[in-house]
């Protein structure tokens, strides 16, 4: 990690006991992972902040924070505070905090959706203390013990609006994220939410639709554990995936992910008619087509 003393020594100025304060709000898997990295760094003290006060007391227990506050604490006395909940959650609570703290304060949030966040800062007067990112690394697990030393190591992260951040926060905010592992690409919020709708939201409604299926189909669990083989798994694994996170993703995110569901709506039916039609040929070609995914992904 190149950064790991950068974070804190460009924040120290002419003090060697400056320590850059950073706040996580939300200690599941993702904002505890985050903090779980940060906290390893020199010049970091990592304060945390969850409104479920059994995750706040279990990541005080593993380490992954060094103090817990409340959220008002966190708001008005860090110099970074970072927001790793749902994001309804951030969209309602970002504002709030924007009014709130100081003037050179930033904060970075770390939601799957983009559009409905940045709307909700958009004429706000510290609209440029705000960083608006979104790592792209996670599991199907939940909560403070899910954290993963290492998540984001080799991962992309998207950064959305960054002609609006102030130059320094954006600097800041873009050495936090790579002293984490991640490569930073730059889209528009509109951009962001439109891919993300094919590529992530779309397959974790495709594996929920899965688990839903089989679940309702095959009344025997027994049988399901017995004889799903790893394709099942692999396919269904997203379906254990936290609902408090899922579903405020699908619904900030509806417009788009409709469309891909009516493409994705469209292609299940030409299977369904080559197996009404008993034309292998028809599968067949389908599933031909569907093998140039191998040609994208092995860029």
């Amino acid at each position: 990690m190149q950064y790991c003393k950068n974070i804190g020594e460009s924040q120290r100025k002419n003090s060697k006991n400056i320590m850059i304060k950073i706040g996580v709000i939300g200690l599941g898997l993702i904002g505890g992972s985050i903090a779980r990295d940060l906290n390893a760094q020199i010049g970091v003290t990592l304060y945390g902040y969850d409104n479920n006060a059994s995750h706040l007391q279990k990541a005080l227990e593993i380490g992954i924070i060094n103090q817990s506050q409340n959220l008002e604490y966190l708001i008005e006395n860090m110099d970074v505070i970072i927001l790793a909940i749902p994001v309804d959650k951030i969209e309602l609570l970002l504002p709030r905090i924007l009014d709130s703290i100081n003037k050179d304060t930033l904060v970075i949030d770390s939601g799957s959706t983009k559009e409905k966040i940045c709307a909700s800062v958009s004429d706000h007067p510290r609209r440029g203390r705000f960083l608006a990112a979104h790592p792209l690394a996670g599991t199907e697990y939940s909560g403070p013990e899910a954290a993963i030393k290492g998540l984001f190591l080799n991962k992309k992260n998207i950064v959305c609006e960054r002609e609006k951040t102030d130059a320094d926060a954006l600097d800041l905010g873009l050495k936090i994220l790579t002293s984490l592992g991640l490569e930073t690409l730059f889209l528009s919020a509109s951009e962001h939410d439109k891919h993300l709708a094919y590529v992530s939201h779309l397959s974790h409604i495709s594996s929920f639709t899965l688990g839903l299926t089989v679940l309702d189909i095959e009344k025997d669990e027994n049988q399901i554990f017995n004889l799903a083989g790893t394709g099942f798994e692999s396919t269904v694994r997203l379906a254990k995936s936290a609902p408090q996170t899922w579903a405020p993703i699908f619904n900030k995110n509806s417009t788009h992910l409709i469309t891909a569901l009516d493409q994705y709506i469209n292609y299940l039916q030409k299977f369904k008619t080559a197996l009404e039609q008993d034309d292998s040929n028809a599968s067949y070609r389908l599933m031909e087509e569907a093998n140039r995914i191998k040609e994208v992904l092995n860029k």
